[in-house]
């Protein structure tokens, strides 16, 4: 199984951003995906999930700003970054979890991405 981010990088506060994640190796449409970031010097931190369905959850710092999305034709899952700030800046990853439900638990996803980082800076 793999999963691999894309779409970040470095962009100005109030910019937007689409990380895209696509999945390889397993039934896309069997796994609940979700993403999640880690600045530096913190701990990861859930940002969103979507169910196999499409039902949708997201931390209270981005909602209204972000959007996940899901593919299963193309078997990618994706994350539109809108009105950006400083502090979204970290690595980005995605997670894949056995689920036809909603997954927050990062223990309870079954694969992980390599990240991509995205900066929010001027």
């Amino acid at each position: 199984v793999q999963l691999v981010e894309s779409g970040g990088g470095l962009v100005q506060p109030g910019g937007s951003l689409r990380l895209s994640c696509a999945a390889s190796g397993l039934t896309f449409g069997r796994y609940s995906m979700g993403w999640y970031r880690q600045a530096p010097g913190k701990e990861r931190e859930w940002v969103a999930s979507i169910s196999s369905f499409g039902s949708t959850d997201y931390v209270d710092s981005v909602k209204g700003r972000f959007a996940v999305s899901r593919d299963n034709a193309k078997n990618t899952v994706y994350l539109q970054m809108n009105s950006l700030k400083p502090e979204d800046t970290a690595i980005y990853y995605c997670a894949a979890a056995r689920s036809y439900v909603k997954v927050v638990d990062p223990s309870r996803y079954d694969y992980w991405g390599q990240g991509t980082q995205v900066t929010v800076s001027s």
